[in-house]
C-alpha cells in the first residue's frame, strides 16, 4: 500500500510570482525546522541484525537533520545480511530523542538484551518534504516489518519528533488500520506510540489519542501525565495529513506545547496553511539558504502556478460550481494538498453552427453576484487569524533560542499545576514500564498503576541516561551545562537541549540509504524533575547500550556545514 501523503507533482509552469513566497519558508520551516547541534563525534560499533531479538524495541525517527548517515554510522543488517535504513541508538545518539528512548534500557540489568532502541535513517531535511516524509515512513515500515519477520513476539514502539513525528504518525495510522496485516506488523505488537510536535494535529485532540482518559493517560499506563481535561488549542500546521490510528488508539500520545506552531497553529488562518502547502512543494532548505532569488522564485512560481492551474480544472469539473458554496480559496487549499488527485475533467461539449446558446447554459452566471460575496465573506472568515499570527512571529515563538516552544518538551514540568514530570520524561516513564513488561513476558495491563517507586527508577533512568550521554566532554571540548561554540541560548529547567541559532544547510538524501547532513552534538544538560530521584531497591538507573557482539571500533568525526536561517 502506498504511503499516505506522498504524490509527486510535475512542474509545467514558469515566471517569477513572488507574493506566493511570503510567509512560505517562515510558516512552514516552523513546522519541521530542528536544527542538529554543531559538531559530533561517532564512535560506531559493530552492525548487529535484526535475527537478534529483543523483547521490545524502540523505533525512532528524529526530526530535521538529525538521522543515522550510512557513510559515518553502521546499519541495522537484515536477514539477508545487507544493510536496513535504521542504526542502533548506540551506534547513534539524538539528543533530543535519545532522553526518551534510552531509559527504558534499564529494563536490562537483569535480562541482557531484553530492549533495544534503533533510529530511522531517512532524508531529515526540506529539500522536498513530502518526498522526506514519505521516505521516513517507508524505511520506518520496512526496518519493523524486517524486524517482526524474524521475531514474531517483539513488541514496538515508536517514538517520533518534529518531522520525524510526522513519519511517526503517517506510520502508526497505517499499521493501526490495516485490515491484512499487509505491513507485517501486527498492531498489538505495538504498544506505545510518541508524538512530540505533531504537524497533523486535530483541533480538539487530547494527548491520548482515542484513551478512556484522553487528557490525562494512555490506556495502558494508568498514571497521570497532568491534571485537567482541556486540549492544547489550535491544531496542526499540516491538518489535511490527519487521520485515525484503528486499534493503535488508546496507545497514542501526542505532546503538544501551547505556542508550538507546528501542531497548535490557531484556526483561520487558511492564506498562512495554503502558503505551507505551496511550501511542502518546495525546497524549503534552499530557500532557507538563498532567499528569495530568480531561482528560487521560479521554483515558487512553478510550484504556485501547477497549483491555480489545478484549481480551475477542479472548478471546471464541476458544472454546478458556481451554485455551490465552495469558494475559490477552498478550491486553492484542497488541490494544494500534496495528495490531491485531480479529477478527470469533462470535455466541454461541442457547439453546433449557428446554434444559440441556450438559457440553461448561461444560467450558472446568475449566481456570479453570490459567488462574489461568498469569496469575500469567506476569505475574511477563513483569515481572522493570519494578521495576529504574522505579526506573533511564529518562527521566533517555536524555534527561538531559549522561548521556543518547539522545545518545550524538555523542560515543560509544572508540579504546582499538576503536571509532575516533562513531556520527555513522561514518554521515558511510559516506555520504561511497557519495557519492563514485555521483559517479563506479562501483556501489558491497562489497569496497572506503576508505584512511586517504579515511576521514580524511571526518572532516575532518563537522568542517568542524561548524565551519560552529555555528561562528559564533546568533541569541540564543551563541558556539560555548555553550549558549544555557534549557538546561543541555554538549556529550559528540564534539561533540553540548547536550540541553535544558525540552521545547517542540508543536502538531498537517499531515501534507500537515509543518508543526510551527520547531526553534530552539544553538551546535554542533567534535567531536572520534581520527582525524587533516589533508585528503588534493586533498579539500576543506568542506560544500558543494545547488546551487540563487537570485536573492532572505529571513530569518525564528521561537521555538518551550517548557514544562517
Amino acid at each position: 500500500m502506498p504511503v499516505r501523503g506522498f504524490f509527486s507533482r510535475h512542474r509545467i509552469l514558469a515566471g517569477a510570482v513572488a507574493p506566493a513566497a511570503l510567509g512560505v519558508a517562515a510558516l512552514v520551516a516552523v513546522a519541521v525546522a530542528v536544527d542538529s547541534p554543531e559538531s559530533r563525534t561517532i564512535e560506531t560499533q559493530l552492525t548487529s541484525s535484526v535475527t537478534e531479538c529483543h523483547d521490545m524495541v524502540s523505533i525512532a525517527v528524529a526530526g530535521r537533520h538529525d538521522t543515522p548517515d550510512a557513510s559515518t554510522v553502521k546499519m541495522l543488517l537484515g536477514a539477508d545480511g545487507k544493510p536496513l535504513p535504521a542504526a542502533l541508538s548506540g551506534d547513534y545518539k539524538s539528543e533530543r530523542v535519545d532522553q526518551v528512548i534510552n531509559p527504558a534500557g534499564s529494563v536490562n540489568a537483569n535480562k541482557p538484551g531484553s530492549y533495544a532502541a534503533v533510529y530511522i535513517a531517512y532524508p531529515a531535511n526540506m529539500a522536498s518534504y513530502e518526498d522526506a516524509v514519505a521516505a521516513g515512513a517507508a524505511n520506518t515500515q520496512s526496518v519493523m516489518s524486517a524486524i517482526a519477520k524474524e521475531c514474531p513476539k517483539t513488541q514496538f514502539s515508536i517514538v517520533g519528533y518534529s518531522e520525524g513525528a510526522d513519519v511517526v504518525r503517517r506510520v502508526a495510522m497505517d499499521i493501526g488500520t490495516q485490515e491484512n496485516n499487509e505491513f507485517g506488523v501486527d498492531p498489538d505488537k505495538v504498544v506505545g506510540v510518541v508524538m512530540l510536535a505533531d504537524a497533523g494535529r486535530e483541533a480538539g485532540d487530547g494527548t491520548f489519542l482515542g484513551a478512556k482518559n484522553p487528557f490525562t493517560n494512555p490506556d495502558n499506563f494508568n498514571t497521570k501525565y497532568q491534571n485537567g481535561t482541556s486540549a492544547t488549542p489550535g491544531e496542526g500546521v499540516l491538518p489535511d495529513t490527519a487521520g485515525g490510528f484503528g486499534k493503535l488508539n488508546g496507545k497514542v500520545a501526542s505532546f503538544c506545547s501551547d505556542g508550538d506552531f507546528t501542531c497548535s497553529a490557531p484556526s483561520n488562518i487558511s492564506l498562512l496553511i495554503l502558503a505551507a502547502n505551496v511550501g511542502r512543494q518546495l525546497n524549503i532548505d534552499q530557500l532557507e539558504s538563498q532567499g528569495l532569488n530568480p531561482a528560487t522564485g521560479q521554483d515558487v512560481a512553478v510550484v504556485f502556478g501547477q497549483i491555480v492551474f489545478e484549481a480551475f480544472a477542479d472548478i471546471s469539473s464541476n458544472p454546478n460550481w458556481m451554485q455551490s458554496n465552495e469558494t475559490f480559496l477552498q478550491v486553492m487549499l484542497k488541490v494544494s494538498d500534496p495528495g490531491y488527485k485531480p479529477g478527470k475533467t469533462p470535455a466541454p461539449a461541442p457547439v453546433a453552427d449557428g446554434e444559440t446558446v441556450s438559457t440553461d447554459k448561461v444560467s450558472p452566471l446568475a449566481y456570479l453576484p453570490q459567488k462574489l460575496f461568498k469569496e469575500i465573506v469567506g476569505l475574511i472568515a477563513t483569515n481572522q487569524n493570519t494578521i495576529p499570527v504574522i505579526l506573533s512571529d511564529p518562527y521566533q515563538q517555536t524555534l527561538a533560542p531559549d522561548v521556543g516552544h518547539h522545545f518545550d518538551y524538555w523542560r515543560d514540568a509544572d508540579a504546582a499545576n499538576g503536571k509532575p514530570l516533562t513531556s520527555a520524561q513522561y514518554a521515558a516513564a511510559w516506555l520504561t514500564y511497557l519495557a519492563q513488561q514485555a521483559k517479563e513476558g506479562k501483556p501489558v495491563d491497562a489497569t496497572a498503576k506503576p508505584t512511586p517507586e517504579q515511576i521514580t527508577a524511571a526518572v532516575d533512568a532518563y537522568m542517568a541516561d542524561g548524565n551519560t550521554e552529555g555528561g562528559a566532554a564533546v568533541a569541540d571540548g564543551t563541558e556539560t551545562g555548555q553550549a558549544p561554540a555557534g549557538t546561543t541560548g541555554s538549556t529550559g529547567s528540564a534539561g533540553a537541549p540548547a536550540p541553535t541559532s544558525q540552521v545547517p544547510a542540508a543536502g538531498s538524501a537517499s531515501a534507500t540509504s537515509g543518508a543526510a547532513a551527520t547531526p553534530t552534538g552539544s553538551a546535554a544538560v542533567t534535567p531536572t524533575s520534581t520527582v525524587p530521584t533516589s533508585p528503588a531497591a534493586g533498579t539500576e538507573a543506568t542506560t544500558a547500550a543494545p547488546t551487540t557482539t563487537a570485536t573492532s571500533t572505529t571513530t569518525t568525526t564528521t561537521k555538518a556545514p551550517v548557514s544562517n536561517p
